[in-house]
């Protein structure tokens, strides 16, 4: 057998406790650092208690929203062609569109200053459904990348 033929099957991320949502588990855990994810969890579970005071909808529904938003269709990757990178649009995996989602909302909580990581993801996620914030700026940034290299979308076929 070639080697690396093997499929790894993908680890199935656990739905959090509360909302029963893999979506949030998921989120939970990378929200988590040096492994404690109680803190992890009254941050998320704060964020979403947060949403729900200020937007009265279902916070699962407004984070799954938000992540609809922010999930980009297209990137740019870098290709070699005859001694010259370009940089060609390709669709983006689903499994991808939510790593770079949810990289871009903790990216952009992380970078807001002067308040608790509750109200700050709380916050972004809010931006974010209603189509504005760093994270929603960051998708259309990729968007206008991918757009203005569309003459090499032709190198994606190889």
């Amino acid at each position: 057998m070639p080697r690396g033929s093997r499929k790894i099957a993908k680890h199935k991320i656990a739905a959090d406790p509360k909302f029963g949502s893999e979506l949030v588990g998921k989120l939970i855990n990378l929200v988590m650092e040096s492994g404690k994810k109680s803190i992890a969890e009254s941050i998320v579970y704060g964020a979403f208690a947060i949403i729900k005071e200020k937007t009265t909808e279902e916070p699962v529904k407004f984070f799954e929203k938000a992540m609809e938003t922010i999930r980009p269709q297209v990137e740019v990757r870098s290709r070699r062609v005859g001694g010259a990178n370009y940089q060609v649009p390709m669709p983006v995996s689903t499994a991808r569109q939510n790593a770079l989602a949810f990289r871009w909302i903790l990216e952009a909580a992380r970078g807001r200053k002067g308040m608790p990581m509750a109200n700050k993801l709380a916050t972004e996620i809010m931006d974010a459904a209603n189509g504005i914030g760093a994270a929603v700026k960051k998708k259309e940034e990729v968007h206008r990348m991918a757009d203005a290299n569309k003459a090499f979308a032709h190198f994606a076929r190889r």
